[in-house]
């Protein structure tokens, strides 16, 4: 996949407009786009209170990233560190930090203020630690 790469340009990003990629974010001033991420279609990121997604992370489809809950007034800034994976339609809710190369399973929600360390797979609703990521 790290082959593809080479042809990856920062896409353009407008508030509240979808992307080229059918993907959108409010609050654009706070977000911090790395290189080589891959943002599924229709993935919605409220970046108001920051949201920072590093190199080489994945994003499915229809995710939904939160750092600002207007129902619970809850705000704080989201992390998706290095070469994390985000599974489609999970829901990540603010002051959260997901580990580099962890693996959050499709259709898991990480709640208000979990840190998951680097190298695991959490799954569910509300995501748990599921087992360690193996590397090869």
């Amino acid at each position: 996949m790290r082959d593809n790469f080479n042809k990856w340009k920062k896409p353009k990003i407008l508030e509240g407009k979808l992307t080229k990629w059918n993907w959108m974010v409010q609050g654009v001033e706070g977000l911090v786009l790395g290189e080589y991420t891959d943002i599924g279609a229709f993935t919605y990121i409220n970046a108001s209170y920051g949201v920072e997604i590093n190199d080489y992370v994945q994003i499915g489809g229809g995710v939904k990233i939160y750092s600002l809950d207007t129902i619970d007034d809850i705000h704080g800034k989201v992390i998706l560190q290095k070469n994390c994976k985000i599974g489609a339609n999970s829901v990540i809710l603010p002051d959260v930090t997901i580990g580099e190369n962890s693996i959050v399973g499709a259709c898991s929600v990480v709640r208000y203020g979990t840190i998951i360390p680097s190298n695991e797979i959490w799954l569910g609703c509300p995501a748990k630690y599921y087992k360690d990521v193996k590397h090869i």
